[in-house]
Order: C-alpha cells, then sequence, then structure tokens
C-alpha cells in the first residue's frame, strides 16, 4: 500500500513490465544475426493482434508517453484463467520516469461488454483480453495503448531462465501451499528459483496486508527480473529466456514497436514510482470485494494522467 519511490539504476507480475521490457532489454543485448533473427521470431510468436480506433503513439521517435497494461493470467487446458496481477504502467520519455499503478484483483468495477459489476479480475475470464483492457480503462480513465499478458504458469521457467533473482522479503514465513517441497522465506534479502518465486509472488494469507502485500511482492520480482535480465550477455541464457517466454507471453506490440519501445524509453527505469488502489473489503451475497471510491479512483485518474503528461 501506499507510494514508494525507487531510483535504482539499472512471469506472477509480475509479469511484465515483466516480461516486455525484459525482453527487449535482452534483444537490445542481442548481438549477431542468428540471436536477431531468434528474438523476430519470439516476437512474432507473442504478437496478438488487438483492434482499436484509437491512433497509437508514436513510439519510433520517443517523444510521446505511453500507457501499457501488464497482466498475468492463470491459464490452464480448456481454461482461460483470471488476469489476477493487473499493472497499469506509464513510461514518459520527456521526464525519464515510470509510473506503476497496481489493481487488486477483488477491486469491484463495471465490466465493460458484461454489464454487470464484478471483480475487475473476472473481465478476462468473461471476455477475454478485450473485456479486461476495456475495463480497466474504464476504472482508470486513461486508454491503454499496449498490453503485455503473461501466463502465471510460467514464471517459474522464466526466473529460471535469467539464473534465479534476489529480492528483499519484508516477512518471515514458511510455505507448503505453493511451492510444494516446503520453503522457508527469511526477512531481507533471499535468492529466489522460479518454483520459490512462484510461492513468493502468490502468498497472501500469512501476509497481513493480503493482496496488497502480494501486490508489492510482485511489483519486486518484476523488477528484480527486468534487473536480471538486463544484465545477461550469455547466449546460452538468452535463447532460454527466449524460449521461455515465446509461447508465454502475449503483447499487441509489433517487433519493430519492441525496438522502439527499449530504445526510446529505456531510461524511465532510472525513475519508478509505484502506486497501489487503495479500498475497503467489503462482502455482497456473500462475495468479498475490495470497493473503491470515487476519490480513489479520481486519484488513481490523475495519477497516470500527469505521469504521461508530465515534462521536465
Amino acid at each position: 500500500m501506499g507510494r514508494f519511490k525507487n531510483r535504482k539504476k539499472k512471469r506472477t507480475l509480475l509479469k511484465v513490465t515483466l516480461s516486455i521490457v525484459l525482453f527487449l532489454a535482452v534483444g537490445a543485448g542481442a548481438y549477431g544475426l542468428y540471436l536477431y533473427s531468434s528474438v523476430k521470431d519470439t516476437a512474432s510468436q507473442m504478437h496478438e493482434e488487438y483492434k482499436t480506433t484509437k491512433p497509437k503513439p508514436k513510439v519510433k521517435n520517443g517523444k510521446d508517453p505511453i500507457s501499457i497494461l501488464l497482466m498475468g493470467v492463470d491459464e490452464r487446458a480448456g481454461d482461460r484463467g483470471r488476469s489476477d496481477s493487473i499493472i497499469m504502467m506509464t513510461l514518459n520519455p520527456k521526464t525519464d520516469s515510470m509510473e506503476m499503478v497496481s489493481i487488486p484483483r477483488d477491486t469491484r468495477t463495471e465490466i465493460v461488454g458484461k454489464g454487470t459489476q464484478d471483480k475487475i479480475n473476472h473481465a478476462y475470464a468473461f471476455g477475454g483480453t478485450e473485456m479486461a483492457v476495456k475495463s480497466v480503462e474504464n476504472f482508470t480513465n486513461v486508454p491503454v495503448d499496449y498490453f503485455i499478458k503473461v501466463n502465471m504458469e510460467a514464471l517459474s521457467e522464466l526466473v529460471d531462465s535469467v539464473g534465479g533473482i534476489t529480492v528483499n522479503n519484508k516477512l518471515d514465513w514458511y510455505d507448503d501451499r505453493y511451492y510444494k517441497k516446503g520453503y522457508h522465506y527469511k526477512k531481507g534479502k533471499i535468492e529466489l528459483d522460479g518454483p520459490q518465486t512462484l510461492g513468493y509472488v502468490r502468498m497472501r494469507y500469512q501476509d497481513p496486508r493480503g493482496d496488497f502485500g502480494r501486490s508489492e511482492r510482485q511489483r519486486q520480482v518484476i523488477e528484480a527480473i527486468i534487473d536480471k535480465g538486463a544484465n545477461i550477455s550469455s547466449f546460452t541464457k538468452v535463447d532460454n529466456i527466449l524460449n521461455a517466454i515465446g509461447s508465454n507471453v502475449k503483447t499487441n506490440m509489433t517487433f519493430g514497436e519492441m525496438k522502439d519501445v527499449f530504445s526510446n524509453y529505456r531510461s524511465a527505469k532510472n525513475n519508478i514510482e509505484q502506486y497501489q488502489v487503495k479500498g475497503s473489503g467489503t462482502k455482497i451475497d456473500g462475495i468479498y470485494y475490495l470497493q473503491v471510491s470515487e476519490d480513489e479512483r479520481s486519484k488513481v485518474t490523475a495519477l497516470l494522467k500527469d505521469s504521461l503528461t508530465a515534462k521536465k
């Protein structure tokens, strides 16, 4: 909860400034025709068409601020799943800054296209990417330029592909719910492999802050993956990363747009600001929801719009 600032240089959402920024960082460090071709092939595999009447930002000249919706989805065979991790992110090349707004999955809002009030993470289950994007746009009153969605089941593979990550754990707990072998998450800086990371980002019942604490851990993992991926030079690891994200990450960015975003917006990661949408827990017909006030929604809208319009 609250607003955090991170000025460090440098798959749950996880989950990609997650993967696309990681992917872009890796792609940018990939020298050689073979690797360039591999990155391009992976980008083609990741591409998902999304029809919209909104004009695309001019990322080639690196002057237009952009918004990216990051979604971590739990998809399995025969089940579309839900977007349990939702982060609205803005990148502003004029201020070299990034805003990350986490929207709790239980947030009660209008599901655009369904005509009902429900948990925001249900939008993806009802209508896939299109309904999820439109519902987030309605909730934040900010248009989405690009989306990146990552299959939660691939998080473990992605973390292992970069050789593990380091996070600063604020709680001490033992987990045998998600990490089947059982694992003691000690307080402080800890090294995590893939399965351990999956347990780290999914835990919420042992956290006094519940979903809010989990969202913060997800943002930690995103930054850790970006940081690790951006510093990888091994061709073997690059191949492993491409294999891990190829079938588990989808985006409406083209390969050209990915390259342009990396080239023109990468400095934004030097100035990251984060915000967690606040609300009050309530039950309606026996179902738990996070009720977000109009004042809070207005605050979120202002945060995102200000980050998109700010100038040096």
